[in-house]
C-alpha cells in the first residue's frame, strides 16, 4: 500500500469514529430529553450508524 492510501485510510477511520461518536452522543441526549421516544430514536440511530459504516467500508476498500 502506498503512503497516500494509508493516510487516506487513517483519516477515514478517524472521521467515521468521530461521526459514530457524535451520532451516539446526540441520540443519548435526545433519549434523556424524551424517554418516551427512545424506540424511534434508537432505530434512527442504528440506521444512520449502519449507513455511515457502510460508507466507511466502501471508501476504505477504494483507498
Amino acid at each position: 500500500m502506498e503512503i497516500p492510501a494509508l493516510v487516506g485510510a487513517g483519516l477515514l477511520v478517524i472521521g467515521a469514529g468521530l461521526g459514530l461518536g457524535k451520532i451516539g452522543g446526540a441520540a443519548m441526549e435526545a433519549i434523556a430529553r424524551q424517554p418516551e421516544a427512545s424506540g424511534k430514536i434508537q432505530t434512527a440511530m442504528i440506521i444512520i450508524a449502519a449507513l455511515l459504516e457502510g460508507l466507511a467500508f466502501a471508501a476504505l476498500i477504494l483507498a
